[in-house]
């Protein structure tokens, strides 16, 4: 008798058998189950039917698929689908039978590989075949094992018939009814296997689609399948899910993974919209934020796989999956550490967790690997990216021998090896290499460069013959073996990359090699490099990199006319096709282009074009279009700002708050802006004089903390940027920002430079084909040789003074283009004669139609060689060509600029350590307040000037103090280290020569001397504090500056007592007094040797008779020869308190210690075009009576100053050739 509990009971445990596969015990539970509820009959044959499928199968050999299972599961089956077709069709009261013996029919089919009559029984899903039963929540366990199995059967037997997008509809369709299968914790046996036959089948089909069509990438719903196999993956912890084949018949679960990587790879590289398909709802962070996540999900699961299924391989064998895995890593961190994508998208850590968790990664995959090059490359890569230099270039000494090494031996034996790098690769990351070390290293590293750049030149010439050869058709290997499977062309694009690796490294040996003869040679071939690598043969697309290198180059050489044509053609060009703002970032092509505008204002300033400089440094700015978004809306702290500032914040309190494009800057770009302002300033106090320069350099005050921030100091940092207030002299004219503001209008003291009406009525560019002759046109200032800001020697301050005052006065009438200038314009004569300027004269530079004849016939004057005299120039005719050469039309011919691209793709983004960004933007506060500190000493506000100092003195001992208690010893104040521009002892001479030109400007030289010397003793090199004493030091030896007074005296006007060593201040008030008239000497003072001491001619000895003859006596003999000695020396020396002037012998010393000083500056990098130096050295040929040596080095210094800009061409990229 039927019975209806147990009727349930035993249909409970059919479910549940077949669910765990426990298929012995079916057989039973369907005799019960038709004894106690005979109206489930259908239910029961189909259950013996599925028994049969699987037992037939399960017979099958292991590596066959289900569909394999042969005949025998056909017939068997077949004889059972009338009877089932049967029970199908009298089925009306249970629809879950119903659709289970369906599935059942289809599976029979599919087993007997009938697949077009298994696709035409399956049913595509219940929810469709029974749309209208209200149970489909609670569906038996069974009947969703059905639902996977029908969808995986049917999308089956569409991709074997080669209708894989069907497929895949079929998948998608089922997708949203079966997602509570993924969730299912305790899933069993069968529920497990054919959900994992689903999605395998649904995730492979969805990978091989995305390969093919990569269009599918940009809908919604193109990671559906994945995100649904990440939470059945997810769903299963409590069970362990190794790596490999889950289930019989599935793909490996690491291949399932491998496209799931590939596939959001693919949306992150090609920059597509976030899909949000199948994705958990998450409101509180980016989209980009997101895709990062599950990137790095995605990412960490396959490589745990990958890592672990993988053993490490003999020397012949090759991990193909794994170098695959890490390309695919690399690209995804090229991108995501660039500059397209912000620090907050990278979530926690930001780019130093990401570079870090990459470089896990290689170092893993190396463990796995066997010599592999291309991780070697990338760990290169990314240890540069982290600021780890050393360990970065022991990865490329290892990547380079190993290369060398698999070379030889396919060179060898002509058999290619799969793993090794092609040529290209090679040549690519030796060029990467040679721009780190120019960019972060030092005088090391530029050596390391230089040696670097010889085999790249030896390589690419090996290239060529190797690409002429793959054109002749000639074949070097074996013949078995095509050549193009050991050579492969290398791009153009390339080959221009190396060569202008090749002139980088010259160009930056040249800067720092102490070989003086040499240098010209070095320069030469880099130029010639770097213009090969803006050679049209390898494309119209000019890289900034070279353009820029190439014109900084042509500026140190005095090269003005070409130098200028180049940079406005670079900046003339138009933007390349390509779009690379994802690697780069928004607005790279301005961004990068800023410092190519900062070397064309200095070339224009050279050429005493300032207005259109001025224009050039506005043009940098102005490129944003809006000062917002270069800016952002931030406030900006600080009383004086120029318009783009003003513009700026203004628009950020219109609501438009947010950050701008320098706060995703790196410290490079943001010095670059920084740069620029203070190059700006410089062209404002040339034009309207040092007191407004004052006062509007309290915007470089304002515009550092929006640069680089508060650098930590103090919760008062406002009151440290902001000077103290002191008493000036000018500050009821023109105002201090050491004091209070002036009550005067704004726009009385506003700077030519940053307001853009008056300046509308200026031509837009200069004409191009304006010559250095055209130019000469207009009357220079006079020759004063300058530092930077234009520091004027002390010997020449009263001139400079007086023109101070005149350009305030004019500068206080009204605006540049209000100002009358006629009386500084004037034409060149056809005669050449000196020019007055303020009272003083001064010799112009030469043209080609008006050369005086001694000029071009001095070659007699230099022929003499002397390694005592200046290391540069070694014909005077040098002077001559020189000019020549500029006066000419610039040769830009084999250049081609027709389009600009892309250049930070070449180095990674260099995410410094917190405490190295710190002391690097520390140095650049120094820099800051030492040029303020200038503006106020060149303005006469000395006090001022001296608390400017103070303040970067502060941060400099600061900076000491740090370094000094590094516990690592990495750290040292006498080198500069990676990425360092300055030591920090070369910051404290920087502070303490500044300091040296207050005291001079107080009239207290030996003070300034006590400073300079401070200086060196920090720093020897260091070239302002060289000259600044060597001044001195000259004006002892002619007795220009007294000694001085060994007791203290008193001022009769006022009573009170000076010091002893303040003789510039108030003895120079008895000056007159204790100074002997220059060039009146005893009568029996022999004259001054013009040799250093010892050096001289021998004095021939007397004959024993002469005293006879002379007619004196023996004694009288004896008392003149022993006073000869001192006699050459000097009259005999008085005591310290009666002395008026030095001894002889000091001030000799003096003299010879001075020209040995700026000889070996003018020898250094640093000096060889430091005009200063070489009018000292002048002066101190002068005072030696070398009078042709004098000649040569004025010549030379007449040459370097007829092209100088208002500031130093370091100052320009950081310091450096490399962008």
């Amino acid at each position: 008798m039927p019975d209806a509990v147990k009727a349930a009971h035993y249909l409970q445990q059919l479910d549940d058998a077949r669910c765990e596969e426990n298929w012995d015990a079916v057989p039973e539970l369907v005799r019960k189950v038709r004894k106690h509820a005979p109206e489930r009959s259908c239910l029961a044959l189909t259950a013996e039917v599925e028994r049969a499928i699987t037992k037939a199968s399960q017979k099958a050999p292991p590596a066959d698929r289900p569909s394999t299972a042969g005949s025998v599961v056909g017939l068997e089956a077949a004889s059972q689908l009338p009877n089932l077709l049967s029970a199908i069709k009298n089925e009306n009261q249970f629809p879950e039978d119903r659709f289970q013996a369906k599935v059942c029919i289809g599976w029979v089919h599919w087993v007997g590989r009938e697949y077009s009559l298994a696709a035409a029984q399956l049913p595509r899903n219940f929810d469709e075949e029974y749309p209208l039963f209200e149970g489909h929540n609670s569906l038996s366990e069974w009947t969703k094992v059905c639902a996977l199995k029908s969808t995986y059967l049917k999308a089956n037997c569409l991709a074997r018939d080669g209708q894989k997008h069907k497929a895949l509809e079929a998948f998608e369709l089922a997708l949203p009814s079966l997602s509570a299968v993924w969730t299912t914790k305790n899933a069993r046996q069968q529920l497990r296997y054919w959900a994992e036959l689903f999605l395998t089948e649904y995730c492979m089909l969805a990978g091989q689609a995305i390969r093919e069509n990569g269009q599918l990438l940009s809908g919604s719903n193109c990671l559906a399948a994945f995100r649904a196999w990440s939470k059945y993956w997810a769903g299963t912890k409590s069970v362990p899910l190794p790596g490999g084949y889950g289930f019989r018949g599935s793909v490996p679960r690491r291949q399932v993974w491998s496209e799931y990587y590939y596939a959001i790879s693919e949306i992150l590289q090609r920059d597509l919209p976030f899909p949000t398909g199948y994705a958990a709802v998450n409101n509180e962070s980016s989209a980009r934020n997101q895709l990062r996540t599950e990137l790095k999900k995605v990412e960490t699961i396959y490589q745990g796989l990958l890592f672990t299924e993988t053993r490490f391989p003999r020397a012949n064998e090759l991990r193909a999956e794994i170098e695959d895995f890490i390309d695919r890593v690399m690209q995804n961190w090229i991108i995501l550490n660039g500059c397209g994508w912000k620090e907050l998208d990278l979530g926690a850590g930001g780019r130093e967790s990401l570079s870090h968790g990459v470089l896990d990664t290689l170092y893993g995959a190396a463990t796995k690997t066997y010599h592999s090059t291309a991780i070697l490359r990338h760990l290169f890569t990314v240890h540069v990216a982290v600021a780890e230099f050393d360990l970065a270039f022991m990865a490329f000494d290892s990547y380079l021998e190993l290369v060398k090494k698999g070379k030889a031996r396919v060179e060898k034996t002509g058999h290619p090896e799969p793993a090794l790098d092609d040529d290209a690769t090679v040549l690519e990351i030796m060029s990467v290499c040679i721009a780190a070390l120019c960019r972060y290293g030092g005088r090391e590293a530029a050596e390391k460069s230089r040696t670097l750049a010889s085999e790249l030149e030896l390589l690419i010439e090996k290239v060529g013959q190797a690409d002429s050869g793959l054109q002749d058709g000639f074949k070097p290997l074996k013949e078995d073996r095509p050549l193009s499977a050991v050579h492969v062309k290398v791009p153009p694009e390339i080959l221009s990359l190396s060569w202008q690796s090749v002139g980088l490294a010259h160009a930056q040996w040249a800067r720092v090699t102490h070989d003086a003869e040499s240098r010209s040679q070095v320069q030469e071939k880099a130029i010639q490099c770097l213009r090969k690598s803006l050679s049209p043969e390898f494309g119209n697309t000019a890289d900034i990199r070279g353009v820029f290198a190439l014109g900084l180059l042509y500026a140190e050489q005095r090269k003005l006319t070409i130098a200028i044509e180049l940079v406005k053609a670079a900046l003339l060009t138009d933007k390349a096709a390509e779009n690379q703002e994802l690697y780069n970032g928004p607005y790279w092509r301005e961004r990068s282009l800023i410092p190519l505008w900062h070397l064309l204002a200095l070339l224009l300033s050279a050429r005493q074009e300032y207005v259109m400089a001025a224009r050039a440094c506005e043009g940098a700015i102005e490129q944003f279009k809006d000062p917002y978004v270069l800016f952002g809306g931030k406030s900006l702290n600080g009383g004086y700002r120029s318009d783009h500032l003003n513009d700026a914040e203004g628009r950020g309190a219109e609501g438009r708050g947010g950050d701008g494009l320098v706060d995703e800057m790196d410290d490079y770009e943001k010095e670059s802006i920084l740069e620029i302002k203070m190059t700006q300033l410089a062209i404002l106090e040339l034009m309207e004089g040092p007191a407004v320069a004052v006062n509007a350099s309290s915007e470089l005050l304002t515009l550092f903390p929006r640069l680089f921030g508060d650098l930590e100091q103090k919760a008062d940092s406002n009151a440290r940027m902001e000077p103290p207030k002191t008493a000036a002299t000018l500050r009821s004219a023109r105002g201090s920002i050491f004091g209070s503001r002036s009550e005067k209008p704004v726009q009385a003291r506003q700077s030519i430079l940053n307001n853009s009406e008056r300046m509308a009525t200026i031509p837009s560019r200069p004409q191009t084909s304006q010559t250095v002759q055209s130019v000469a046109t207009t009357v220079a200032p006079a020759i004063q040789v300058t530092n930077e800001f234009g520091d004027a020697r002390s010997s020449r301050r009263s001139r400079k003074s007086e023109s101070i005052s005149r350009r305030s006065e004019s500068g206080k009438r009204g605006s540049l283009r209000k100002r009358d200038r006629s009386g500084s314009r004037g034409a060149i004569q056809q005669q050449h004669t000196p020019s007055v300027v303020d009272g003083e004269k001064y010799f112009t530079p030469f043209d080609d139609l008006n050369l005086p004849q001694y000029f071009s016939s001095r070659s007699g004057v230099g022929a003499a060689k002397d390694t005592t005299g200046p290391g540069t120039f070694q014909r005077s005719d040098s002077y001559t060509s020189n000019a020549s050469s500029r006066l000419r039309n610039a040769d830009l011919s084999g250049i081609s600029v027709e389009e600009v691209e892309s250049f930070s793709a070449l180095l990674p983004f260099v995410q410094f350590p917190q405490d190295h960004t710190r002391r690097r933007r520390r140095a650049i506060l120094v820099k800051v307040w030492l040029a303020i500190a200038g503006f106020y000493r060149r303005a006469g506000l000395l006090d001022d000037g001296q608390k400017a100092c103070a303040e970067a003195q502060k941060i400099v001992q600061a900076l000491e103090a740090e370094v000094s208690s590094d516990g690592s010893g990495s750290l040292s104040v006498r080198e500069a280290g990676w990425g360092q521009h300055k030591s920090v002892e070369e910051l404290l001479a920087d502070v303490w020569t500044e300091i040296g030109h207050i005291s001079l400007a107080r009239e207290r030289p030996y003070k300034a001397r006590a400073d300079f010397e401070t200086a060196l003793t920090h720093f020897p090199d260091h070239r302002a504090a060289i000259v600044g004493l060597s001044e001195i030091l000259m004006d002892i030896y002619s007795e220009k500056l007294l000694p001085p007074p060994a007791v203290a005296g008193i001022d009769l006007a006022t009573g009170a007592s000076f010091a002893a060593s303040d003789v510039g201040g108030a003895s120079s008030k008895v000056e007159s007094r204790l100074l002997p008239v220059r060039g009146k000497k005893p009568a029996n003072a022999p004259a001054l040797p013009s040799q250093p001491l010892g050096l001289g001619p021998t004095r021939p000895k007397k004959a024993a008779g002469d005293s006879k003859t002379n007619g004196f006596h023996h004694h009288d003999h004896q008392e003149q020869e022993g006073e000869s000695s001192p006699l050459l020396l000097g009259p005999q020396l008085p005591p310290p308190y009666l002395a008026t002037s030095l001894p002889l012998v000091d001030r000799l010393a003096a003299r010879d210690r001075a020209y040995g000083l700026l000889s070996g500056l003018t020898k250094l990098g640093s000096g060889w075009n430091y005009s200063e130096a070489w009018f000292a050295l002048a002066r101190a040929y002068e005072e030696s009576d070398q009078v042709d040596k004098a000649k040569d080095a004025l010549w030379w210094c007449v040459e370097l100053e007829d092209g100088r800009g208002v500031r130093e061409w370091d100052c320009v990229g950081a310091g450096g050739y490399v962008l």
